[in-house]
C-alpha cells in the first residue's frame, strides 16, 4: 500500500519537475529571443526606411527599388517571430499534456486511495468482530 502511494507521489513530483523545467526553458528562450529582436532592431535603426517598414506594415511595393533590401532586413525578424510562435505553441502543448497527465495520475491515485481506505475500514470492522468473539470465548 505504502509502496504504491510513494510511487504515485514520485510520478506526480516528476511531472511537476518537468513542468518547472519547461517553464525555465521557455523563459530562457524568451530572453534569447528578446535579445535577438533588440539586436535586429539596432541593426535596422541605421536605415530609417527599414525601421519604418519594419514597424508600420509598409509593403515592399510601397518602398520601390529598395524592396529587396527591405525583405532581406525584415525577413529575419518575421522568421524569428514565426519561430517564436511555433516554439511557444509547442511548449504550451507540452505543458498542457503534462498537466493532463498529472491530473489523470492524481485522479487514479485518489481513486486507489479511496479503494484502499474502504478496504481498511472493512478489515478493521472484521478485526473488531473477531476480537470481540475471541474475548467472548475466553
Amino acid at each position: 500500500v505504502a509502496m504504491e502511494t510513494v510511487s504515485l507521489e514520485h510520478q506526480i513530483q516528476s511531472v511537476q519537475r518537468h513542468i518547472a523545467f519547461l517553464k525555465k526553458e521557455q523563459m530562457e528562450l524568451l530572453h534569447d529571443l528578446h535579445l535577438e529582436i533588440l539586436r535586429l532592431q539596432k541593426h535596422c535603426s541605421g536605415e530609417p526606411w527599414v525601421a519604418v517598414a519594419c514597424g508600420s506594415g509598409v509593403s515592399r511595393e510601397d518602398l520601390g527599388p529598395e524592396s529587396s533590401c527591405w525583405h532581406s532586413r525584415a525577413g529575419p525578424t518575421q522568421e524569428l517571430a514565426l519561430a517564436f510562435g511555433r516554439m511557444q505553441r509547442r511548449q504550451e502543448t507540452l505543458v498542457a499534456a503534462l498537466r493532463s497527465s498529472l491530473r489523470t495520475k492524481e485522479r487514479r491515485f485518489l481513486e486507489e486511495l479511496k479503494r484502499r481506505s474502504h478496504r481498511v475500514t472493512i478489515l478493521d470492522t472484521e478485526l473488531q468482530k473477531q476480537t470481540a468473539a475471541a474475548a467472548y470465548l475466553s
